[in-house]
C-alpha cells in the first residue's frame, strides 16, 4: 500500500493516528482478548526478524500487529512515472550500507539481498559534479580538505571513548580539526554531502563519539560500499522473503491494518489494545515502534512510562530524510548520464536542495528520465509541510540555475513522501545527539517488565541502519525465547536510574548493546 494513499484514506475516515485520541480500555468490547506467548508490535525489519528469531527457537505462538496493509515498515516503495514510463522507487530505506569484505563478516542485509536476488548498484560518491547558482563550478577539492579534518575527528573520537572523556558535537570536533566552513556555500555543501547526507542531521546536532562509532562499526567491519537497491519488487522483498519462511498465506498470526492505541504492561504479561476494539493478551511483547512514534505519544502506555524511560526516548533524535522524485522526457535528459551525483551550493541557505542523484544512468533505471533530490532536517520539515507545486517550483528553479533555464524542460512526473507526518513513523531514522551517553541510550533500549523494545533506534552501534534493526530484533527474540523455553521469569535488560556525564569503558559491553569493538578502527589498541 502506498504511504500517501494510506494516510489520505485514514484522514477521510477520521482515523489519522496523529490526531486521534487513544481509546480507554473501557471503550473496548467484551470480546475476549486473543491469547499468545509473544505480541510483536510492527512488521518492519525488527519485527519480522524478531518473529523469525522466535521461530528458529521453536517459539511459534506469536501475533504480529501491523498498522499498514503490508509488511516492511519504513522500507517502503511505490511506482513512479508518467504513462508507460513507470518504475519502482524507494520512499524510505534505499541502500545496503556496508556489504562484505572477504572473508567476512557479511552485513546480514547484504546476505539477505543476495539470497533474494535484489537488484542493486554500487553508489560511487566520487562520481560527482558540483554547481553554484551560475552553473557548473568545480569545488571538489574541498572534499579532500574535509576528509583530512575527518581523519583527525576520527582519532579524537577514539580518545574520547577510551579515555572516558566528555563527548562533544561533531561541529566542535571538526572545528578543532581545522575544518571551519563558516558561511562559505561551497564548503557547506561539501560538508552536507559528507555528513548530513548520512545522518539526516547537521554536525551541530550529532555526537562526535557515536557518529564515528556508527560509521566505523559498519563501513570498517563490513565494507565501505553503499549499494543502491532498485529492484522492481521493492527493497522490502527481503523482509517479505524472510516472513515467507515462517508465515503462510493469510496466516492468522499476522494482523494487518491494525492500529495499536494502548499497551498495558507488567512483570507478568502485556495486553495490547487496538483501535478496532480488539485486544491481545501476551506473556511478552516486543515494541518495534519507531522512535518518532514513541516521541509523539501516539500510543498510551499503562502504567505511564517511568521517567528514566521517557528521558531515554526524549533525548535521542528522529531524523527525516526526504527524497523528491522528478521524471523528465527520456529523450530530453539534460544531465551527464555517466555521473551519479550532482552537488549544489546554494548562496543563501545551507542544505537547500543540495544533492541530486540520477537514476537514468549505467546500472540503474536506464532510460527512465528519473532524477531525485534529497533534503533532510529543517528542509525536510519545510517541504513536507508545503504542497507539491510549491516544492516543484523551488526544485525546478535550482535545476535551472545549475544547468541553464533553456536546457531544463518541465518534468512529466513529480512525487515525494512526507515521512515526518506519517502517524506510524514520524520520521525516517534516528541520530545520536552530542552528550548523550551510552547509559542514556541503554534506557531507550531497556525493557519494562515483559515489554521489550527493538528497532534501529535501540541499536547502540548501528542506529539508523537496517542492520541495526535486524540485530536488535534478533537479540530481543533470543532473550524472550530463552525465557519461555526455560519457563522462568527473566530479569531482562539493565537500565540506569542514575545517569552520569560519561560512561566508564567497562560498561561498553554486550549488555548495553556494544557487541563489536571499534577501537581498532581508531588505530588504538582494544
Amino acid at each position: 500500500m502506498q504511504i500517501k494513499s494510506l494516510t489520505a484514506s485514514l484522514a477521510l475516515l477520521g482515523l489519522n493516528g496523529a490526531n486521534a485520541s487513544p481509546l480507554s480500555r473501557r471503550s473496548y468490547t467484551a470480546t475476549p482478548c486473543k491469547k499468545t506467548s509473544v505480541a510483536i508490535l510492527g512488521a518492519g525489519t525488527a519485527g519480522i526478524t524478531a518473529a523469525q528469531g522466535l521461530t528458529n527457537k521453536s517459539v511459534t505462538d506469536f501475533i504480529i500487529v501491523e498498522y499498514n496493509g503490508d509488511i516492511g515498515g519504513r522500507v517502503a516503495h511505490t511506482t513512479f512515472g508518467a504513462h508507460n514510463q513507470s518504475y519502482t522507487v524507494e520512499l524510505g530505506a534505499n541502500w545496503v550500507q556496508g556489504t562484505v569484505t572477504p572473508p567476512g563478516p557479511s552485513n546480514p542485509i547484504w546476505s539477505l539481498a543476495l539470497l533474494y536476488n535484489l537488484r542493486n548498484t554500487y553508489s560511487n560518491y566520487s562520481s560527482l559534479e558540483t554547481f553554484k547558482q551560475n552553473g557548473a563550478n568545480d569545488f571538489t577539492d574541498l572534499t579532500a580538505q574535509y576528509l583530512n579534518a575527518y581523519s583527525t575527528l576520527e582519532q579524537d573520537a577514539g580518545y574520547i571513548l577510551t579515555e572516558n572523556l566528555q563527548d562533544r558535537s561533531t561541529r566542535a570536533g571538526l572545528s578543532l580539526a581545522g575544518w571551519k566552513p563558516h558561511k562559505n556555500p561551497e564548503a557547506q555543501a561539501s560538508e552536507w554531502f559528507q555528513w548530513d547526507f548520512e545522518y539526516a542531521y547537521p554536525p551541530e546536532q550529532s555526537s562526535q563519539e557515536f557518529g564515528i562509532i556508527n560509521y566505523n562499526t559498519t563501513f570498517y567491519q563490513y565494507s565501505p560500499a553503499n549499494n543502491y537497491v532498485f529492484d522492481p519488487r521493492g527493497f522490502n522483498a527481503f523482509i517479505k522473503g524472510t516472513a515467507a519462511t515462517f508465515l503462510t498465506p493469510n496466516d492468522p498470526r499476522l494482523l494487518l491494518n491494525t492500529i495499536v492505541t494502548n499497551v498495558s504492561y507488567s512483570e507478568t504479561g502485556v495486553t495490547v489494545y487496538n483501535q478496532d476494539g480488539s485486544c491481545i493478551d501476551a506473556d511478552y511483547a516486543i515494541c518495534t515502534f519507531s522512535l518518532g512514534v514513541l516521541q509523539n505519544d501516539v500510543v498510551t502506555f499503562d502504567p505511564e512510562l517511568p521517567s528514566w524511560k521517557q528521558m531515554g526516548i526524549a533525548t535521542f533524535q528522529m531524523g527525516t530524510y526526504t527524497k523528491i522524485f522528478l521524471q523528465f522526457p527520456p529523450d530530453q535528459v539534460f544531465w551527464n548520464k555517466s555521473t551519479q551525483f550532482f552537488l549544489y551550493a546554494d548562496p543563501v541557505e545551507r542544505g537547500y536542495y543540495p544533492v541530486f542523484q540520477s537514476l537514468d544512468g549505467p546500472g540503474f533505471l536506464e532510460g527512465s528520465g528519473i532524477l531525485f533530490v534529497t533534503v533532510v532536517d529543517q528542509q525536510s520539515y519545510q517541504v513536507e509541510s508545503q504542497d507539491d507545486e510549491t516544492t516543484k517550483t523551488q526544485v525546478m528553479a535550482v535545476l535551472r540555475h545549475m544547468f541553464g533555464a533553456a536546457n531544463v524542460p518541465d518534468p512529466i512526473a513529480f512525487m515525494y513522501p512526507r515521512w515526518s507526518l506519517e502517524p506510524w513513523a514520524f520520521g525516517s531514522y534516528s541520530n545520536w545527539p552530542p552528550g548523550t551517553t551510552l547509559e542514556m541510550h541503554q534506557n531507550l533500549r531497556a525493557n519494562l517488565g515483559r515489554l521489550y523494545f527493538a528497532g534501529e533506534a535501540t541499536s547502540t552501534e548501528y542506529y539508523g541502519f537496517l542492520h541495526g534493526a535486524f540485530f536488535e530484533g534478533q537479540a530481543v527474540a533470543g532473550e524472550i525465547a530463552d525465557c519461555i523455553t526455560r519457563g522462568t521469569n527473566c530479569s531482562g535488560e539493565y537500565n540506569y536510574r542514575e545517569l552520569h556525564g560519561t560512561t566508564p569503558l567497562s560498561e561498553y559491553n554486550a549488555a548495553n548493546g556494544w557487541d563489536v569493538s571499534s577501537f581498532l578502527t581508531y588505530g588504538l589498541s582494544a
